[in-house]
């Protein structure tokens, strides 16, 4: 009997070390990109660990969702990670439209007499005042270097619809990014 109970028990170990090793191999595969990916999505190197690590942590919740194999597991990921994303941004956009200081409590310090700090917040606050698919295309193609093809693939979408989210979101960024507005000066 000792025997028998070592085989119902030996199993279910064995699978909790393979999953706990296929996501030690995830995550030294995959890890460096999407940190890459993450900080350029976010605004500090802080919330992009953090959203690395949701990304693994819903992958250690549910192994046997990531799919096998080099690209379908990267594009599982990189999905997973964008949707967390998304989730953050639209969390951060309900708490500014309730936030009566507005642009939740971030104002550019046009005393700051860096060009490059003032340029790096136009550019932040253009990003995101995008929607989250077409941020995350225009960081993964002008920002990761992504191809067209790859970032359909990551996402799910045509080629073409990468196309016009590139497309509109230059085209937002320049208008937003030409006209700032809100000078207070």
């Amino acid at each position: 009997m000792p025997g028998e109970a070592m085989a119902i028990v030996a199993p279910a170990t064995a699978a909790r070390r393979d999953d706990a090793e296929r996501l030690g191999t995830l995550f030294d595969a995959h890890h460096e990109r999407l940190f890459r990916l993450a900080r350029r999505l976010s605004q500090n190197a802080d919330d992009a660990r953090d959203l690395v690590q949701e990304t693994f942590l819903r992958a250690a919740r549910t192994p046997s969702s990531v799919p096998d194999g080099m690209p379908n597991e990267e594009a599982w990921l990189v999905r997973v990670l964008i949707n967390i994303c998304r989730d953050k941004w639209r969390m951060r956009a309900s708490h500014a439209r309730l936030d009566p200081r507005g642009d939740a409590g971030r104002p550019l310090r046009p005393a700051d007499p860096e060009a490059a700090f003032i340029a790096r917040s136009l550019v932040w606050r253009a990003l995101d005042a995008l929607p989250p698919r077409r941020r995350a295309v225009l960081v993964m193609y002008e920002l990761e270097g992504a191809t067209i093809s790859a970032i359909a693939s990551l996402l799910g979408v045509t080629p073409v619809t990468v196309r016009w989210h590139l497309s509109r979101g230059r085209r937002d960024m320049a208008k937003m990014i030409g006209s700032p507005g809100g000078d207070e000066s």
